[in-house]
Parts: C-alpha cells; sequence; structure tokens
C-alpha cells in the first residue's frame, strides 16, 4: 500500500521518455497542467534517460516502451536494479505491445496507460487527467524487478480454507508482479480465485495467459457466465465493465455488467468485493494489494461484517 506519510511537501518531478517529440510535448504541457507535478525533463531514448535520472534526481518516469537502439524494456532492466525509480509505462494496446508491455512490468515498471489508438496527440490531451492522477500515485510506489517475496509462508492465503471458499484479490499499481507471487504458490486444488487488477483494456488478456502459463492452476480472462470453480483464477477485463459474482454456492459464476466508475476505477475491486460478500460472507477471502487508493476498502469491509477473512498487502512488502 501506499503510504500518505511519505509524500513530499512538494511537487512531484517527473521525467518523460519517449522517442516521439510531439509526444513528450502532450505530455510536458498535461502534466505541467497539474499542480502537483513538476516535469523536470523529457528524454528522446534511453541513453539521455540515464543522464537525466543522474542529473535530476526524478520522482517518477513516464517511458515508451518502442525506442530505438534500446528499448523500454531492456533499459528497465538496466536501470531498476541500482535505482528502483517509479515508472509509468505509456504503449499500445496492440497484442504485441500488450505483450511486451507486461515484461515492462515484470522488468519493474509499477503502472501502464494505453496510448489511444487513434489521433495519439489528442487522445492522450484527452485522457490527461487519468494519466495525472496515475502518475502521482505511481511516484510513491516501490519498484521491484522479478518476483515478489512475501514474508507470509508459502500457500497462505489458501492454506485452511475450504474448496467451497472464494478468494477474491483486488490490485492496482505494483499488483502485476505480487499477483505473480501469490498465485504461484496456489496449489492445483486451490480454492476459486476472481481478481480485479487495474489494468487498460487490451493488456488483461495478455496478462491472464502469461499466469496461466507459470501456475498451476488455470488463469483465465473472464468472459460472462464463467465457473468460479476450484483450480481456476478468473481476471477482469480491463477498462470496459465491471465484473460481479452471481449466482448461488455451490454454482457461482461471474458477470460483467455496465455501469460509472466506482472509486475512478472500471472494474472496480469494490463491485466485485461487495457481491462476493453479499453471496458468499465467512466463505469468502478478500485481499487487497499494492496501490489500491479508496478501491475495494468498502468492499473489504463488507467482508469482514459478513464473516469473512480480510487480507491486505503490507507496506514493506
Amino acid at each position: 500500500m501506499i503510504s500518505q506519510a511519505s509524500r513530499p511537501n512538494r511537487p512531484i518531478r517527473v521525467l518523460i521518455v519517449d522517442d516521439s517529440a510531439m509526444i513528450r510535448k502532450v505530455l510536458s504541457i498535461g502534466l505541467s497542467s497539474d499542480p502537483m507535478l513538476q516535469v523536470v525533463g523529457a528524454a528522446a531514448g534511453a541513453e539521455q534517460a540515464f543522464e537525466m535520472i543522474e542529473a535530476l534526481s526524478p520522482d517518477v518516469m513516464t517511458l515508451d516502451i518502442e525506442m530505438p537502439r534500446m528499448d523500454g524494456v531492456t533499459f528497465l532492466r538496466q536501470l531498476i536494479p541500482r535505482h528502483p525509480l517509479p515508472t509509468v509505462v505509456i504503449s499500445s494496446a496492440t497484442r504485441d505491445g500488450a505483450v511486451v508491455t507486461l515484461k515492462a512490468l515484470e522488468a519493474g515498471a509499477v503502472d501502464v496507460i494505453a496510448k489511444p489508438s487513434l489521433g495519439v496527440g489528442q487522445g492522450l490531451g484527452d485522457i490527461m487527467p487519468a494519466i495525472c492522477q496515475r502518475v502521482r500515485t505511481a511516484a510513491f510506489a516501490r519498484p521491484a524487478r522479478g518476483t515478489i517475496r512475501s514474508h507470509l509462508p508459502s500457500q497462505s492465503v489458501s492454506s485452511g480454507v475450504g474448496t467451497d471458499a472464494v478468494i477474491v484479490i483486488g490490485a492496482s499499481t505494483g499488483g502485476v508482479q505480487a499477483l505473480g507471487y501469490i498465485l504461484d504458490q496456489m496449489p492445483p486444488d486451490a480454492p476459486g480465485i476472481v481478481i480485479v487488477q487495474h489494468m487498460p483494456e487490451g493488456f488483461t488478456a495478455a496478462f491472464a495467459n502469461r499466469l496461466n502459463a507459470q501456475t498451476r492452476i488455470e488463469i483465465k480472462e473472464a468472459e460472462p457466465g464463467d465457473a468460479i470453480r476450484p483450480g481456476r483464477g478468473l481476471i477482469a477485463p480491463g477498462g470496459a465493465r465491471h465484473m460481479v459474482i452471481a449466482g448461488r454456492a455451490p454454482h457461482l459464476r461471474v458477470e460483467l455488467i455496465d455501469g460509472p466508475p466506482v472509486c475512478y476505477s472500471r472494474p472496480a475491486v469494490d463491485m466485485m468485493i461487495d457481491s462476493a460478500a453479499r453471496l458468499i460472507g465467512p466463505r469468502c477471502v478478500a485481499v487487497l494489494l499494492t496501490g489500491m487508493g479508496k478501491d475495494g476498502a468498502a468492499g473489504l469491509l463488507a467482508v469482514r461484517k459478513a464473516g469473512g477473512t480480510t487480507i491486505v498487502q503490507d507496506e514493506a512488502s
């Protein structure tokens, strides 16, 4: 989670890294319009970015993945071990772009924003309030390359939980690594798992496929009517609709529903966890991971009142 006490009493210093002069200009103007952000530099490539990081000491960086000479993933793999700078990737949501972006998240990036598919310059301007908010949040994340190591015993989330239970997990900035660690611990007969990871539309399918290849349970991007069952994890599709739990035990399923954002998020963790609290009650295990802001807090309280189990990732991990 992100500690409010760690926030400095000054604007957050931002470095922009993108090989497109137009995008650098749009981001510079847009981020500078936020009084909590100060753009201290804009680099056209990795080599210039290395120099600016040393000279300017930014608090957070925005990064393009496709750059000449050194791509963004290689850049992060070299940067994060010696300088863990919080990084927001701004990337294409194409299939190939999503796969490469996931590699960047695994290399230490803490969040991803999708570039608009048409009219990138104007499109970025349209979503600039959201970009500013995500950059502000990311500035206080703790980047870590590779798998996050938990202080909890292996399989602690599923230990002692019956197969009729359901584990619901919410994650946001920095959550890709934490989720990878947790799901890797799950045995093949783990209770059914339902996940909302804040991620743009177009990225969650690649994320699910990547997890499915490395875990002992089935992981897939959720579709309407997908059954919640032991040995399966369902990840909410990014961007368009909320995911909720429906049906009656033991025949539970997920549904995707329309609705406005909740806590600035769609899908929202609160929507998913609240539905679990109402339908499952004491058989629900609700987990909140890194970078959530307020999304998930109300749902967690509902699960606690319903007699379920609640777990929150500690700041140290």
